[in-house]
């Protein structure tokens, strides 16, 4: 290779570095996060990285006043020495201590979690190839999620449209999820074919949809607003294009909305909303009744 390739080589990589669209969108943390739970979480996980910064600059900076003091030049005669009992033992109870420091914080996050009680609004989400089906449990209101219009025209081959014209490209849905802000939500999780998991990263929440099992995950959003997810498990050919759409809205603005889509259900609408229902996803109707009802 000539030296004007290899320079030209060595400038086309500088300037990808340099890339300005592409570092800014470079996320080297957590998001803080919308969420009583993704607060806690991300300050549980920047706790847990000064403790590890901590223990790495005094192991390193032991390491290196080690090698320095102790080193062949200053010390031609090495020590006689095998082993210190009380060093020992020091070494072993600080790490202990440590463990012990970092393990009560992380189980009350844990616990937190996990803890579904006293939930206001409870939904169901249902995981299929490739959208999802979200039921307000005893409102009456049930809808399917698919990627919007615009995004599914553009990732088609020469359609035409550019992916880059597209707003929020796949990451817009024909139908979001709506809730209240302020509410606590619990999300009752399954799937009607295969694997898939439901992952607003704003929520710090991300939890699998199992076919023929119940998992259950909540959240308080307190910023109203639209929050974007994707599915995160690979459920197959479309996978990709099988976002996740939340609006938080104020109490008023859910009530209208709740409202609306009520009166639209109308009695005829009813069973062939649920002729739409894949069949699989019956089995668990009576689990999901019994789960959204237990407190």
């Amino acid at each position: 290779m000539s030296k004007t390739l290899k320079y030209s080589a060595v400038a086309a990589a500088l300037g990808t570095l340099q890339a300005g669209p592409a570092l800014a969108a470079w996320d080297l943390n957590l998001r803080v996060g919308v969420t009583e739970l993704s607060r806690e979480i991300y300050g549980l996980h920047m706790l847990i990285l000064w403790i590890c910064v901590a223990i790495a600059v005094a192991v390193f900076g032991v390491m290196v006043y080690s090698i320095v003091k102790f080193r062949r030049s200053a010390h031609p005669e090495p020590a006689t020495f095998s082993h210190n009992t009380k060093a020992e033992i020091i070494w072993t109870i600080i790490p202990v201590v440590i463990l012990v420091a970092m393990a009560i914080p992380a189980a009350e996050t844990l616990v937190k979690i996990e803890d579904t009680r006293n939930s206001e609004l409870t939904i169901k989400v249902t995981g299929y190839q490739w959208k999802w089906h979200y039921d307000y449990v005893g409102a009456g209101v049930n809808f399917f999620s698919t990627l919007d219009k615009e995004s599914n025209a553009a990732r088609q081959p020469n359609s035409g449209v550019a992916p880059e014209d597209v707003e929020n490209y796949l990451l817009a849905v024909d139908n979001p999820l709506v809730v209240p802000v302020d509410t606590k939500v619990r999300v009752l999780l399954t799937a009607g074919d295969v694997l898939h998991a439901w992952w607003v990263p704003d929520f710090g929440m991300k939890k699998d949809a199992i076919p023929g099992f119940v998992n259950e995950i909540w959240f308080k959003a307190d910023v109203p607003g639209t929050y974007r997810g994707q599915c995160a498990e690979l459920c197959g050919r479309d996978h990709g294009f099988m976002p996740v759409v939340v609006e938080v809205r104020s109490k008023e603005d859910y009530a209208a909305w709740l409202a609306e889509k009520q009166a639209a259900a109308s009695p005829a609408a009813a069973p062939a909303a649920a002729a739409n229902v894949p069949a699989t996803n019956l089995t668990i109707d009576g689990a999901i009744a019994s789960v959204a009802k237990a407190e």
